[in-house]
């Protein structure tokens, strides 16, 4: 079953819903894409859904509750993902324009020498 709260949280000068899933993921991302909400609307365990889209999910079939009930039903599902369990999204590390790429994936700046190409040289009497 989908679940829907009213739109009451303020966002980027609009109103948005949570929507939810009380059976499982591929569920809400299937509803998601019906309504048209974009993929990036989701959020660990539910979709952030523009009021002007409130209308439409209801006459798809979402069921409408009070946002405790949303919590409620995710948890008693097992599909609760809270924000302090869950692995932020990295940026990935800007690149160097100026590095390289060394055997193995590492990166050097142009110039610089990988330490696996430096190997310790014995230094004979008068060759210093």
């Amino acid at each position: 079953m989908l679940y829907l709260d009213r739109p009451a949280w303020p966002w980027r000068g609009r109103l948005w819903s949570h929507l939810i899933s009380d059976v499982s993921p591929a569920e809400l991302h299937a509803f998601a894409e019906a309504l048209g909400a974009p993929r990036r609307a989701f959020d660990r365990d539910h979709y952030d859904i523009p009021a002007e889209r409130f209308a439409v999910a209801v006459w798809l079939g979402a069921r409408v509750v009070p946002s405790r009930e949303l919590v409620r039903l995710l948890r008693a599902a097992g599909l609760r993902r809270p924000k302090h369990l869950v692995a932020p999204r990295r940026p990935p590390a800007p690149v160097d324009p100026t590095a390289s790429i060394h055997p193995g994936g590492s990166v050097q700046p142009v110039g610089s020498v990988h330490p696996a190409a430096v190997s310790p040289v014995a230094v004979g009497p008068g060759q210093r």
